[in-house]
């Protein structure tokens, strides 16, 4: 029996955890799965087959994985279950022993699931883990997917070489490799065909781009910013390290990428960086946000901050909690610091009482608040052009300015992947968005 006979009017359920690589990569096993004649399953369908990506940034992703395993088995115990991603990549034997996994992908084997699938048959005990070691981790698959979004995610870029001594993500991914700028301009150009206006350049080190072609991520965005039809670029996260002042600048004068970026800090103390092992001080920092906000004032900054690492002693956390406070940034990512099994900081002495990691977090979610919040109410008054997405029923309509001021309409179903010219008002009663008027 061929593969078309086998997948012919089985149905499918996709479950993702994680970063908005995971996202793109679910989409992209969506289509391939769709391809082979594998649907989605509709509202109360039975699916043959459960996808889940999982995640593995902290412990609590990793429970969080766990738990999706069970209620999934729970709610579909005859479906093949496929479990992929990091903490896949990580536990493979833990995760294949979890009840109702058929069968476990590394980041090697994912991109080929098809070949993992046989008949679709259940097995009768526990599950078959498929994984290569982090020295055999070579392969890039492209997905340059859009998934239930208006926006497209290119995926650029995998893998990392800088093993903070808090993360795994190298381990779980591999080595820092990338597609050629040729076969990512032409995943833009199919995107713009199908009528994308936005894209979303992904990647787990994307500044870093051009380890395997001997390219940069400075031509990449040359070459994307000349793909007709694609209106709207953004760069979801960048190593302040490798965001030279050459992107910078192009960022500021290009014709396409927004006003827009998302830096990871981790710490405002430079003796916590220097613990975590991160590739730059808090001046280097400092000097990119300034050079930002001096070519493009409205620009929106997001930043990822983590608390409670080991060795934050009290007075370190203030003097990182003091320097952000001073920074002209937008937002903040805050979460707390995970013991990572296997990774060097539990070499490192004093460990952070949760109690403590909480009240910082929350110290930091409060400035973050403070900070998003004085941006929104700057722009009151204003008319931008927004890129509208298709609400929820009922709901009312959302999108977001060139530089990600989310903002609500009355619903236009028919403006769905439209850009509009909307006038802006006051912050909605949810607090996440300022409210709209069409504008002409």
């Amino acid at each position: 029996m061929t593969d078309e006979q086998i997948f012919q009017d089985k149905k499918a359920v996709y479950y993702t955890l994680g970063c908005k690589l995971n996202f793109s990569e679910t989409a992209t096993i969506n289509k391939l799965l769709q391809d082979a004649g594998i649907r989605n399953a509709r509202r109360g369908e039975e699916p043959d087959v459960c996808i889940v990506n999982t995640c593995s940034v902290t412990e609590v992703a990793d429970r969080k994985c766990r738990q999706a395993i069970h209620r999934l088995h729970k709610q579909h115990p005859h479906a093949f279950m496929v479990v992929m991603g990091c903490y896949a990549q990580l536990k493979p034997q833990t995760v294949a022993s979890i009840p109702g996994v058929d069968v476990v992908l590394g980041a090697e084997q994912k991109k080929d699931l098809l070949n993992y699938l046989g008949d679709l048959t259940k097995k009768t005990e526990r599950g078959e883990a498929f994984t290569s070691a982090l020295k055999d981790i070579r392969s890039f698959a492209p997905s340059c997917s859009r998934g239930n979004r208006t926006r497209y995610f290119l995926k650029v870029q995998d893998g990392c070489n800088y093993f903070c001594t808090y993360c795994t993500i190298p381990f779980a991914r591999g080595r820092s490799r990338n597609g050629s700028i040729a076969s990512l301009v032409e995943d833009a150009r199919k995107a713009a065909l199908e009528g994308g206006k936005e894209i979303v350049i992904t990647g787990v080190n994307i500044g870093d781009f051009g380890r395997t072609t001997g390219e940069s991520f400075l031509d990449l965005i040359k070459a994307l910013d000349e793909v007709e039809g694609i209106e709207r670029y953004r760069i979801s996260s960048i190593e302040p390290d490798l965001l030279s002042d050459e992107i910078i600048d192009f960022v500021a004068h290009s014709k396409h990428f927004m006003p827009h970026f998302h830096i990871p800090l981790q710490s405002g103390c430079d003796e916590v960086l220097k613990l975590m092992h991160r590739h730059y001080d808090r001046a280097l920092f400092a000097h990119k946000i300034e050079r930002i906000k001096q070519l493009m004032p409205n620009c929106f900054i997001g930043v990822d901050v983590m608390v409670g690492t080991r060795g934050e002693m009290d007075e370190y956390f203030e003097d990182s909690y003091q320097f952000i406070k001073g920074l002209d940034v937008t937002q903040l990512h805050v979460f707390s610091y995970s013991e990572r099994p296997g990774t060097k900081a539990l070499q490192i002495d004093y460990a952070v009482p949760p109690q403590v990691k909480h009240e910082r977090s929350q110290r930091l979610l409060d400035l973050s608040e403070e900070k998003t919040h004085a941006f929104y109410h700057s722009f009151v008054g204003q008319t931008m052009p927004v890129l509208l997405e298709k609400p929820k029923t009922g709901q009312p309509m959302h999108g977001f300015t060139p530089n990600y001021i989310r903002v609500e309409v009355a619903n236009r179903p028919e403006l769905d992947n439209h850009i509009v010219m909307v006038h802006l008002g006051e912050m909605n009663e949810a607090g996440d968005a300022l409210k709209g008027e069409l504008y002409g």
